[in-house]
């Protein structure tokens, strides 16, 4: 998939923008000129939340009451219209081909985003949520049976926990369903990091001093059953009106040469090995569903020095995805493809030839 088309309006500092990307797009300018903001609007269209953890109101412009991104999307000769809007009272209005959508889901099966960005270490130093949320992510675009089995499993474990609350709660019915959709999601999650550890050791070759690995943690002891654990737990469970095992305690453990990764390696290594994460990830999603993801790359020139961006941009280059990638200067970058570059200033986004 790729960005045909593409609007921003009142995002940030950005008032109105226009674009018509290539496959591969340079967008350079100032600090604070808006930069990072063009990348967050395409991310914001792609997963219908922000990367940089903003409230509502912070995107919106000051200036405004709402914020709209829209895009035509393209692939394999098929098109699709996406678009989703913001404002400070109303909740999110998200659409797909003129219908209204009740869920960024929609968004992101239509438009697979990852971001590259300063603070992309965060999937190894924070804490495992973030890591479920990567896993969880990939599973989305290659598992069919994933977000109805996930969604199934939260609405489950919210009523377990409403009746962990009540006195003589009757917790059977709820720990029924929860291990069945429990061992589901688990299978899938487990199948799936085996197959993304494979692609990771290949892309983590070229970018790392070292072999990283991976290993998934499901949320409950080995050698027992999910029924077992639950009920072992009933009592702390009770006692905390919160469900202490399942797949919501799942972990994923990233390794360099059998050494942790968090809070062992380097801030730097942290970075290429988060950055490898993602763009196995993208391989695994191109291999196995023909997709493609659109990278956004925010300021690495100033973040790796050029030997580990000329490596990272090598194991981009097969790929093939659209990228955007972002820098203080303008720069030659060898990347395959048709390249368009833009020019930001003061919220103001022109082509430069």
């Amino acid at each position: 998939m790729s960005v045909k088309e593409f609007r921003a309006d009142n995002v940030r500092c950005l008032e109105q923008v226009r674009l018509e990307p290539a496959r591969n797009n340079f967008i350079f300018g100032e600090n604070a000129s808006g930069k990072t903001s063009l990348l967050e609007a395409l991310f914001i269209l792609g997963r219908g939340r922000s990367f940089r953890r903003a409230a509502r109101d912070t995107i919106i412009r000051d200036q405004s009451d709402s914020m709209t991104v829209a895009a035509t999307l393209q692939q394999r000769g098929m098109e699709k219209r996406i678009g989703i809007g913001l404002s400070r009272t109303d909740p999110p209005r998200i659409r797909v081909d003129g219908r209204d959508e009740n869920s960024a889901a929609s968004l992101a099966e239509w438009m697979p985003v990852q971001v590259i960005d300063p603070d992309v270490h965060d999937l190894i130093a924070e804490g495992p949520s973030v890591r479920r949320r990567f896993l969880d992510w990939g599973l989305f675009h290659v598992e069919p049976l994933f977000l109805d089995t996930w969604r199934r499993y939260q609405r489950v474990m919210k009523q377990r926990n409403a009746a962990l609350r009540l006195p003589g709660g009757d917790l059977q019915p709820w720990d029924e369903q929860l291990v069945a959709e429990g061992e589901k999601l688990n299978c899938m999650r487990a199948s799936y990091s085996e197959a993304l550890a494979g692609v990771l050791k290949e892309i983590g070759a070229s970018l790392l001093h070292g072999m990283p690995t991976m290993t998934y943690r499901r949320g409950w002891s080995e050698g027992k059953t999910l029924a077992t654990a639950l009920t072992e737990a009933r009592e702390r469970d009770r006692r905390y009106g919160v469900s202490h095992v399942g797949p919501h305690r799942a972990e994923l453990t990233i390794s360099v040469e059998e050494r942790s990764a968090k809070g062992r390696v380097s801030r730097g290594q942290q970075k290429m090995l988060a950055a490898a994460l993602l763009i196995a990830q993208a391989v695994h999603l191109k291999n196995t569903a023909s997709v493609d993801t659109i990278l956004l790359l925010d300021d690495l020139p100033a973040e790796l020095d050029v030997t580990s961006l000329d490596r990272l941009l090598a194991v981009i280059r097969p790929l093939a995805a659209q990228v955007f990638m972002t820098s203080l200067e303008r720069r030659d970058f060898n990347l395959d493809g048709p390249t368009q570059v833009f020019h930001v200033e003061q919220g103001k986004v022109r082509s430069v030839l």
